[in-house]
């Protein structure tokens, strides 16, 4: 095994612990206002919530343009195509802001660390040519530092599941034993969605109605936790 091959392991460890700062802390993707009617309340409701989210959202939409962006990372009109992609398919205009703000926030990290590309996406941000949707930050960066395409998308699905549990932990609907107890026992349907063929570009859709309304409910909430 080269250097190099016992580095990746431990990059990748450190660029998919919740310790390292995506923006992913702020964001409940619409948890708050279920918890906040009474409509999440146990352990079950977070599973089935997380299910939806993976199911309707990632796996349908995040997921895809994350490989394809993968792919086409040193491709600079493919990237703003995936980009706006995603913006056209992000229903909700908290859906949408939650993700740019996500993928804005990875990105002033990496472009701090000096991650090739980093600074190329920064600035088609600034000019207008990117939207900066988290997905696609996550397949150019990774891709950048040598991530292959399975490894980019199990950080994705494990970033997915570890902000959404530490979202309930905070809003006190579970506590760590359960967060830890629905995480493993989620384990296999990531791995499942992770297995299955990647949809192309034009086919990727997303469909979870009661988390976009949620969201959309979200700033008219008295008391606010989250951004979103």
């Amino acid at each position: 095994m080269t250097e190099d091959n016992k580095i990746i392991p431990l990059m990748l460890l450190q660029h998919s612990d919740s310790a390292f700062p995506s923006g992913s802390v702020s964001f409940s993707w619409g948890l708050e206002t279920l918890v906040n009617r009474g409509m999440v309340t146990k352990a079950d409701d977070v599973q089935a919530f997380l299910n939806a989210h993976l199911i309707a959202r990632w796996a349908s939409l995040d997921r895809v343009i994350l490989v394809h962006a993968h792919q086409s990372w040193s491709d600079p009109d493919r990237i703003s195509w995936l980009d706006t992609l995603t913006e056209v398919q992000s229903l909700s205009a908290e859906q949408r802001q939650g993700s740019k703000l996500m993928g804005a926030a990875m990105l002033q990290m990496h472009c701090k660390l000096g991650t090739k590309t980093a600074r190329e996406l920064s600035a088609g941000i600034s000019n207008g040519k990117l939207y900066g949707h988290v997905p696609v930050v996550q397949g150019v960066l990774w891709r950048a530092l040598n991530f292959d395409s399975y490894q980019a998308q199990s950080m994705a699905a494990h970033g997915l599941v570890t902000s959404i549990l530490s979202a309930a932990v905070r809003l006190s609907v579970i506590g760590h034993a359960d967060a830890q107890r629905i995480h493993s026992a989620f384990l296999p349907a990531v791995v499942a969605a992770l297995q299955e063929p990647v949809l192309e570009p034009e086919e990727a859709h997303s469909f979870a109605p009661q988390i976009e309304i949620a969201s959309m409910m979200h700033e008219m909430d008295e008391m606010r936790l989250f951004m979103n």
